[in-house]
């Protein structure tokens, strides 16, 4: 089992020797390494059994650091770290040649964002290199938001630090940029509409499973093991199956109906920041019941309900 552990020490001591560890966001636990050591981040890809073609996110301490890691930086993506950083926003930009191939999925640009938890800025400030850090779960499968789910997923990992459940619960948003416009490559725990009205309408361009500019962008992923459907209306679909475990995850009002083995109401008073937060660990909670099937219900089309949906849609086997 890995050592789950809030020793900020142990954590540096680790990370200086070129060794991986589980950390806390916000938004969902990572695997760190840093982003200067080939040997680190191999493991990471390794570890995740993680395509090399999918880019990973460097943490930085500061919007101070931007310029070490991105250069020819648009205003509007300056704007938009002034608003959210710290916090769960990813922005792509052009690297610095300093920063590896590697950890850039072999392109000219790199995503990057300054974490809002206090134990990883802490972190941060006691290290002399960012880290990169996309979530850690094995690849495609359903992110870790408590340390003991990244300690389930690698029980050879070195150390997790203990950093709590995590606050935002789903991955950060990601923003590009063509020709100093900003693009939507990934929905996440930021709402578009919050962007919006920084810098105006967004270009999105959210799936490439060939060559993906940004982490989040294949059709499938985020899955639990078991089969998944999103269906809009599930007391509707409940009744085409009989003897079949099934579980069912809501938004926020119970379906009382005997075929139901386990339920998940994400938020009872209707909030979707909350049902944000929690959508991962009910989802874990429930590929962990032996169902036969988990049946999700289609979210509002708003705000984080689009986040949501997008998550539950990547999820789904058919």
């Amino acid at each position: 089992m890995s050592l789950i552990s809030n020793s900020i020490n142990k954590a540096v001591d680790l990370l200086n020797k070129e060794q991986i560890i589980g950390i806390p966001t916000e938004t969902v636990y990572g695997l760190a390494g840093n982003i200067y050591s080939q040997k680190a981040i191999q493991s990471i890809f390794t570890m995740k059994q993680r395509p090399t073609f999918n880019p990973l996110i460097v943490h930085i301490k500061s919007v101070k650091d931007l310029p070490e890691i991105a250069r020819d930086i648009p205003e509007k993506a300056l704007m938009l770290a002034a608003a959210f950083w710290p916090g769960p926003l990813t922005l792509v930009l052009k690297k610095q040649t300093t920063i590896p191939d590697l950890v850039t999925g072999g392109k000219d640009t790199v995503a990057v964002r300054v974490p809002n938890h206090p134990l990883t800025l802490a972190l941060l400030n006691q290290l002399a290199y960012p880290l990169a850090a996309p979530s850690a779960n094995p690849f495609g499968c359903i992110s870790p938001t408590k340390a003991e789910h990244v300690a389930n997923y690698f029980e050879d990992l070195s150390m997790v630090l203990e950093g709590g459940d995590c606050q935002r619960g789903i991955e950060s948003t990601i923003i590009g940029f063509e020709n100093e416009e900003p693009v939507l490559y990934r929905l996440g725990s930021l709402a578009t509409e919050d962007i919006e009205a920084i810098v105006g309408a967004l270009k999105m361009i959210m799936h490439d499973d060939i060559a993906p500019v940004a982490p989040g962008m294949l059709s499938k992923h985020y899955a639990p093991l078991t089969t998944t459907f999103l269906i809009t209306n599930v007391a509707e679909m409940l009744n085409t199956f009989s003897n079949k475990k099934i579980g069912v995850l809501v938004f926020q009002n119970g379906i009382y109906n005997p075929k139901i083995v386990e339920q998940e109401i994400l938020s009872p008073t209707g909030n979707l920041v909350e049902a944000a937060s929690q959508l991962y660990a009910a989802l874990h909670r429930l590929d962990k019941c032996k169902l036969d099937l988990i049946i999700a219900e289609r979210f509002p089309d708003v705000g984080l309900g689009k986040t949501i949906n997008d998550r539950l849609q990547r999820a789904t086997k058919k």
